[in-house]
């Protein structure tokens, strides 16, 4: 089990966002996120929007990181993606 953490680079609310996501379990990445103070209003259904500024702070906890493409790669292969046309 890993817990995977892109690149910064998604604009919104005036900073940078990364997307963190977990390759095994939804409960392995709350565990995660609540030990190392992201709060729970970031999860959005299979990962959470995660600041620049906690970024490194994240893969010094353990995160893993990976390009975009990996980590939506390895989020489809554990069955936790939940694609867009269904997140209505």
């Amino acid at each position: 089990m890993t817990i995977l953490i892109d690149d910064p680079r998604w604009p919104a609310h005036g900073r940078l966002w990364a997307h963190l996501v977990s390759d095994e379990s939804i409960a392995e990445l709350h565990a995660f996120a609540s030990a190392n103070g992201i709060p729970a209003r970031g999860f959005d259904l299979d990962h959470y929007d995660v600041p620049e500024e906690a970024h490194a702070r994240l893969i010094a906890a353990g995160a893993v990181h990976v390009d975009g493409h990996e980590l939506v790669r390895r989020l489809i292969a554990s069955g936790l993606r939940v694609r867009a046309r269904d997140r209505r």
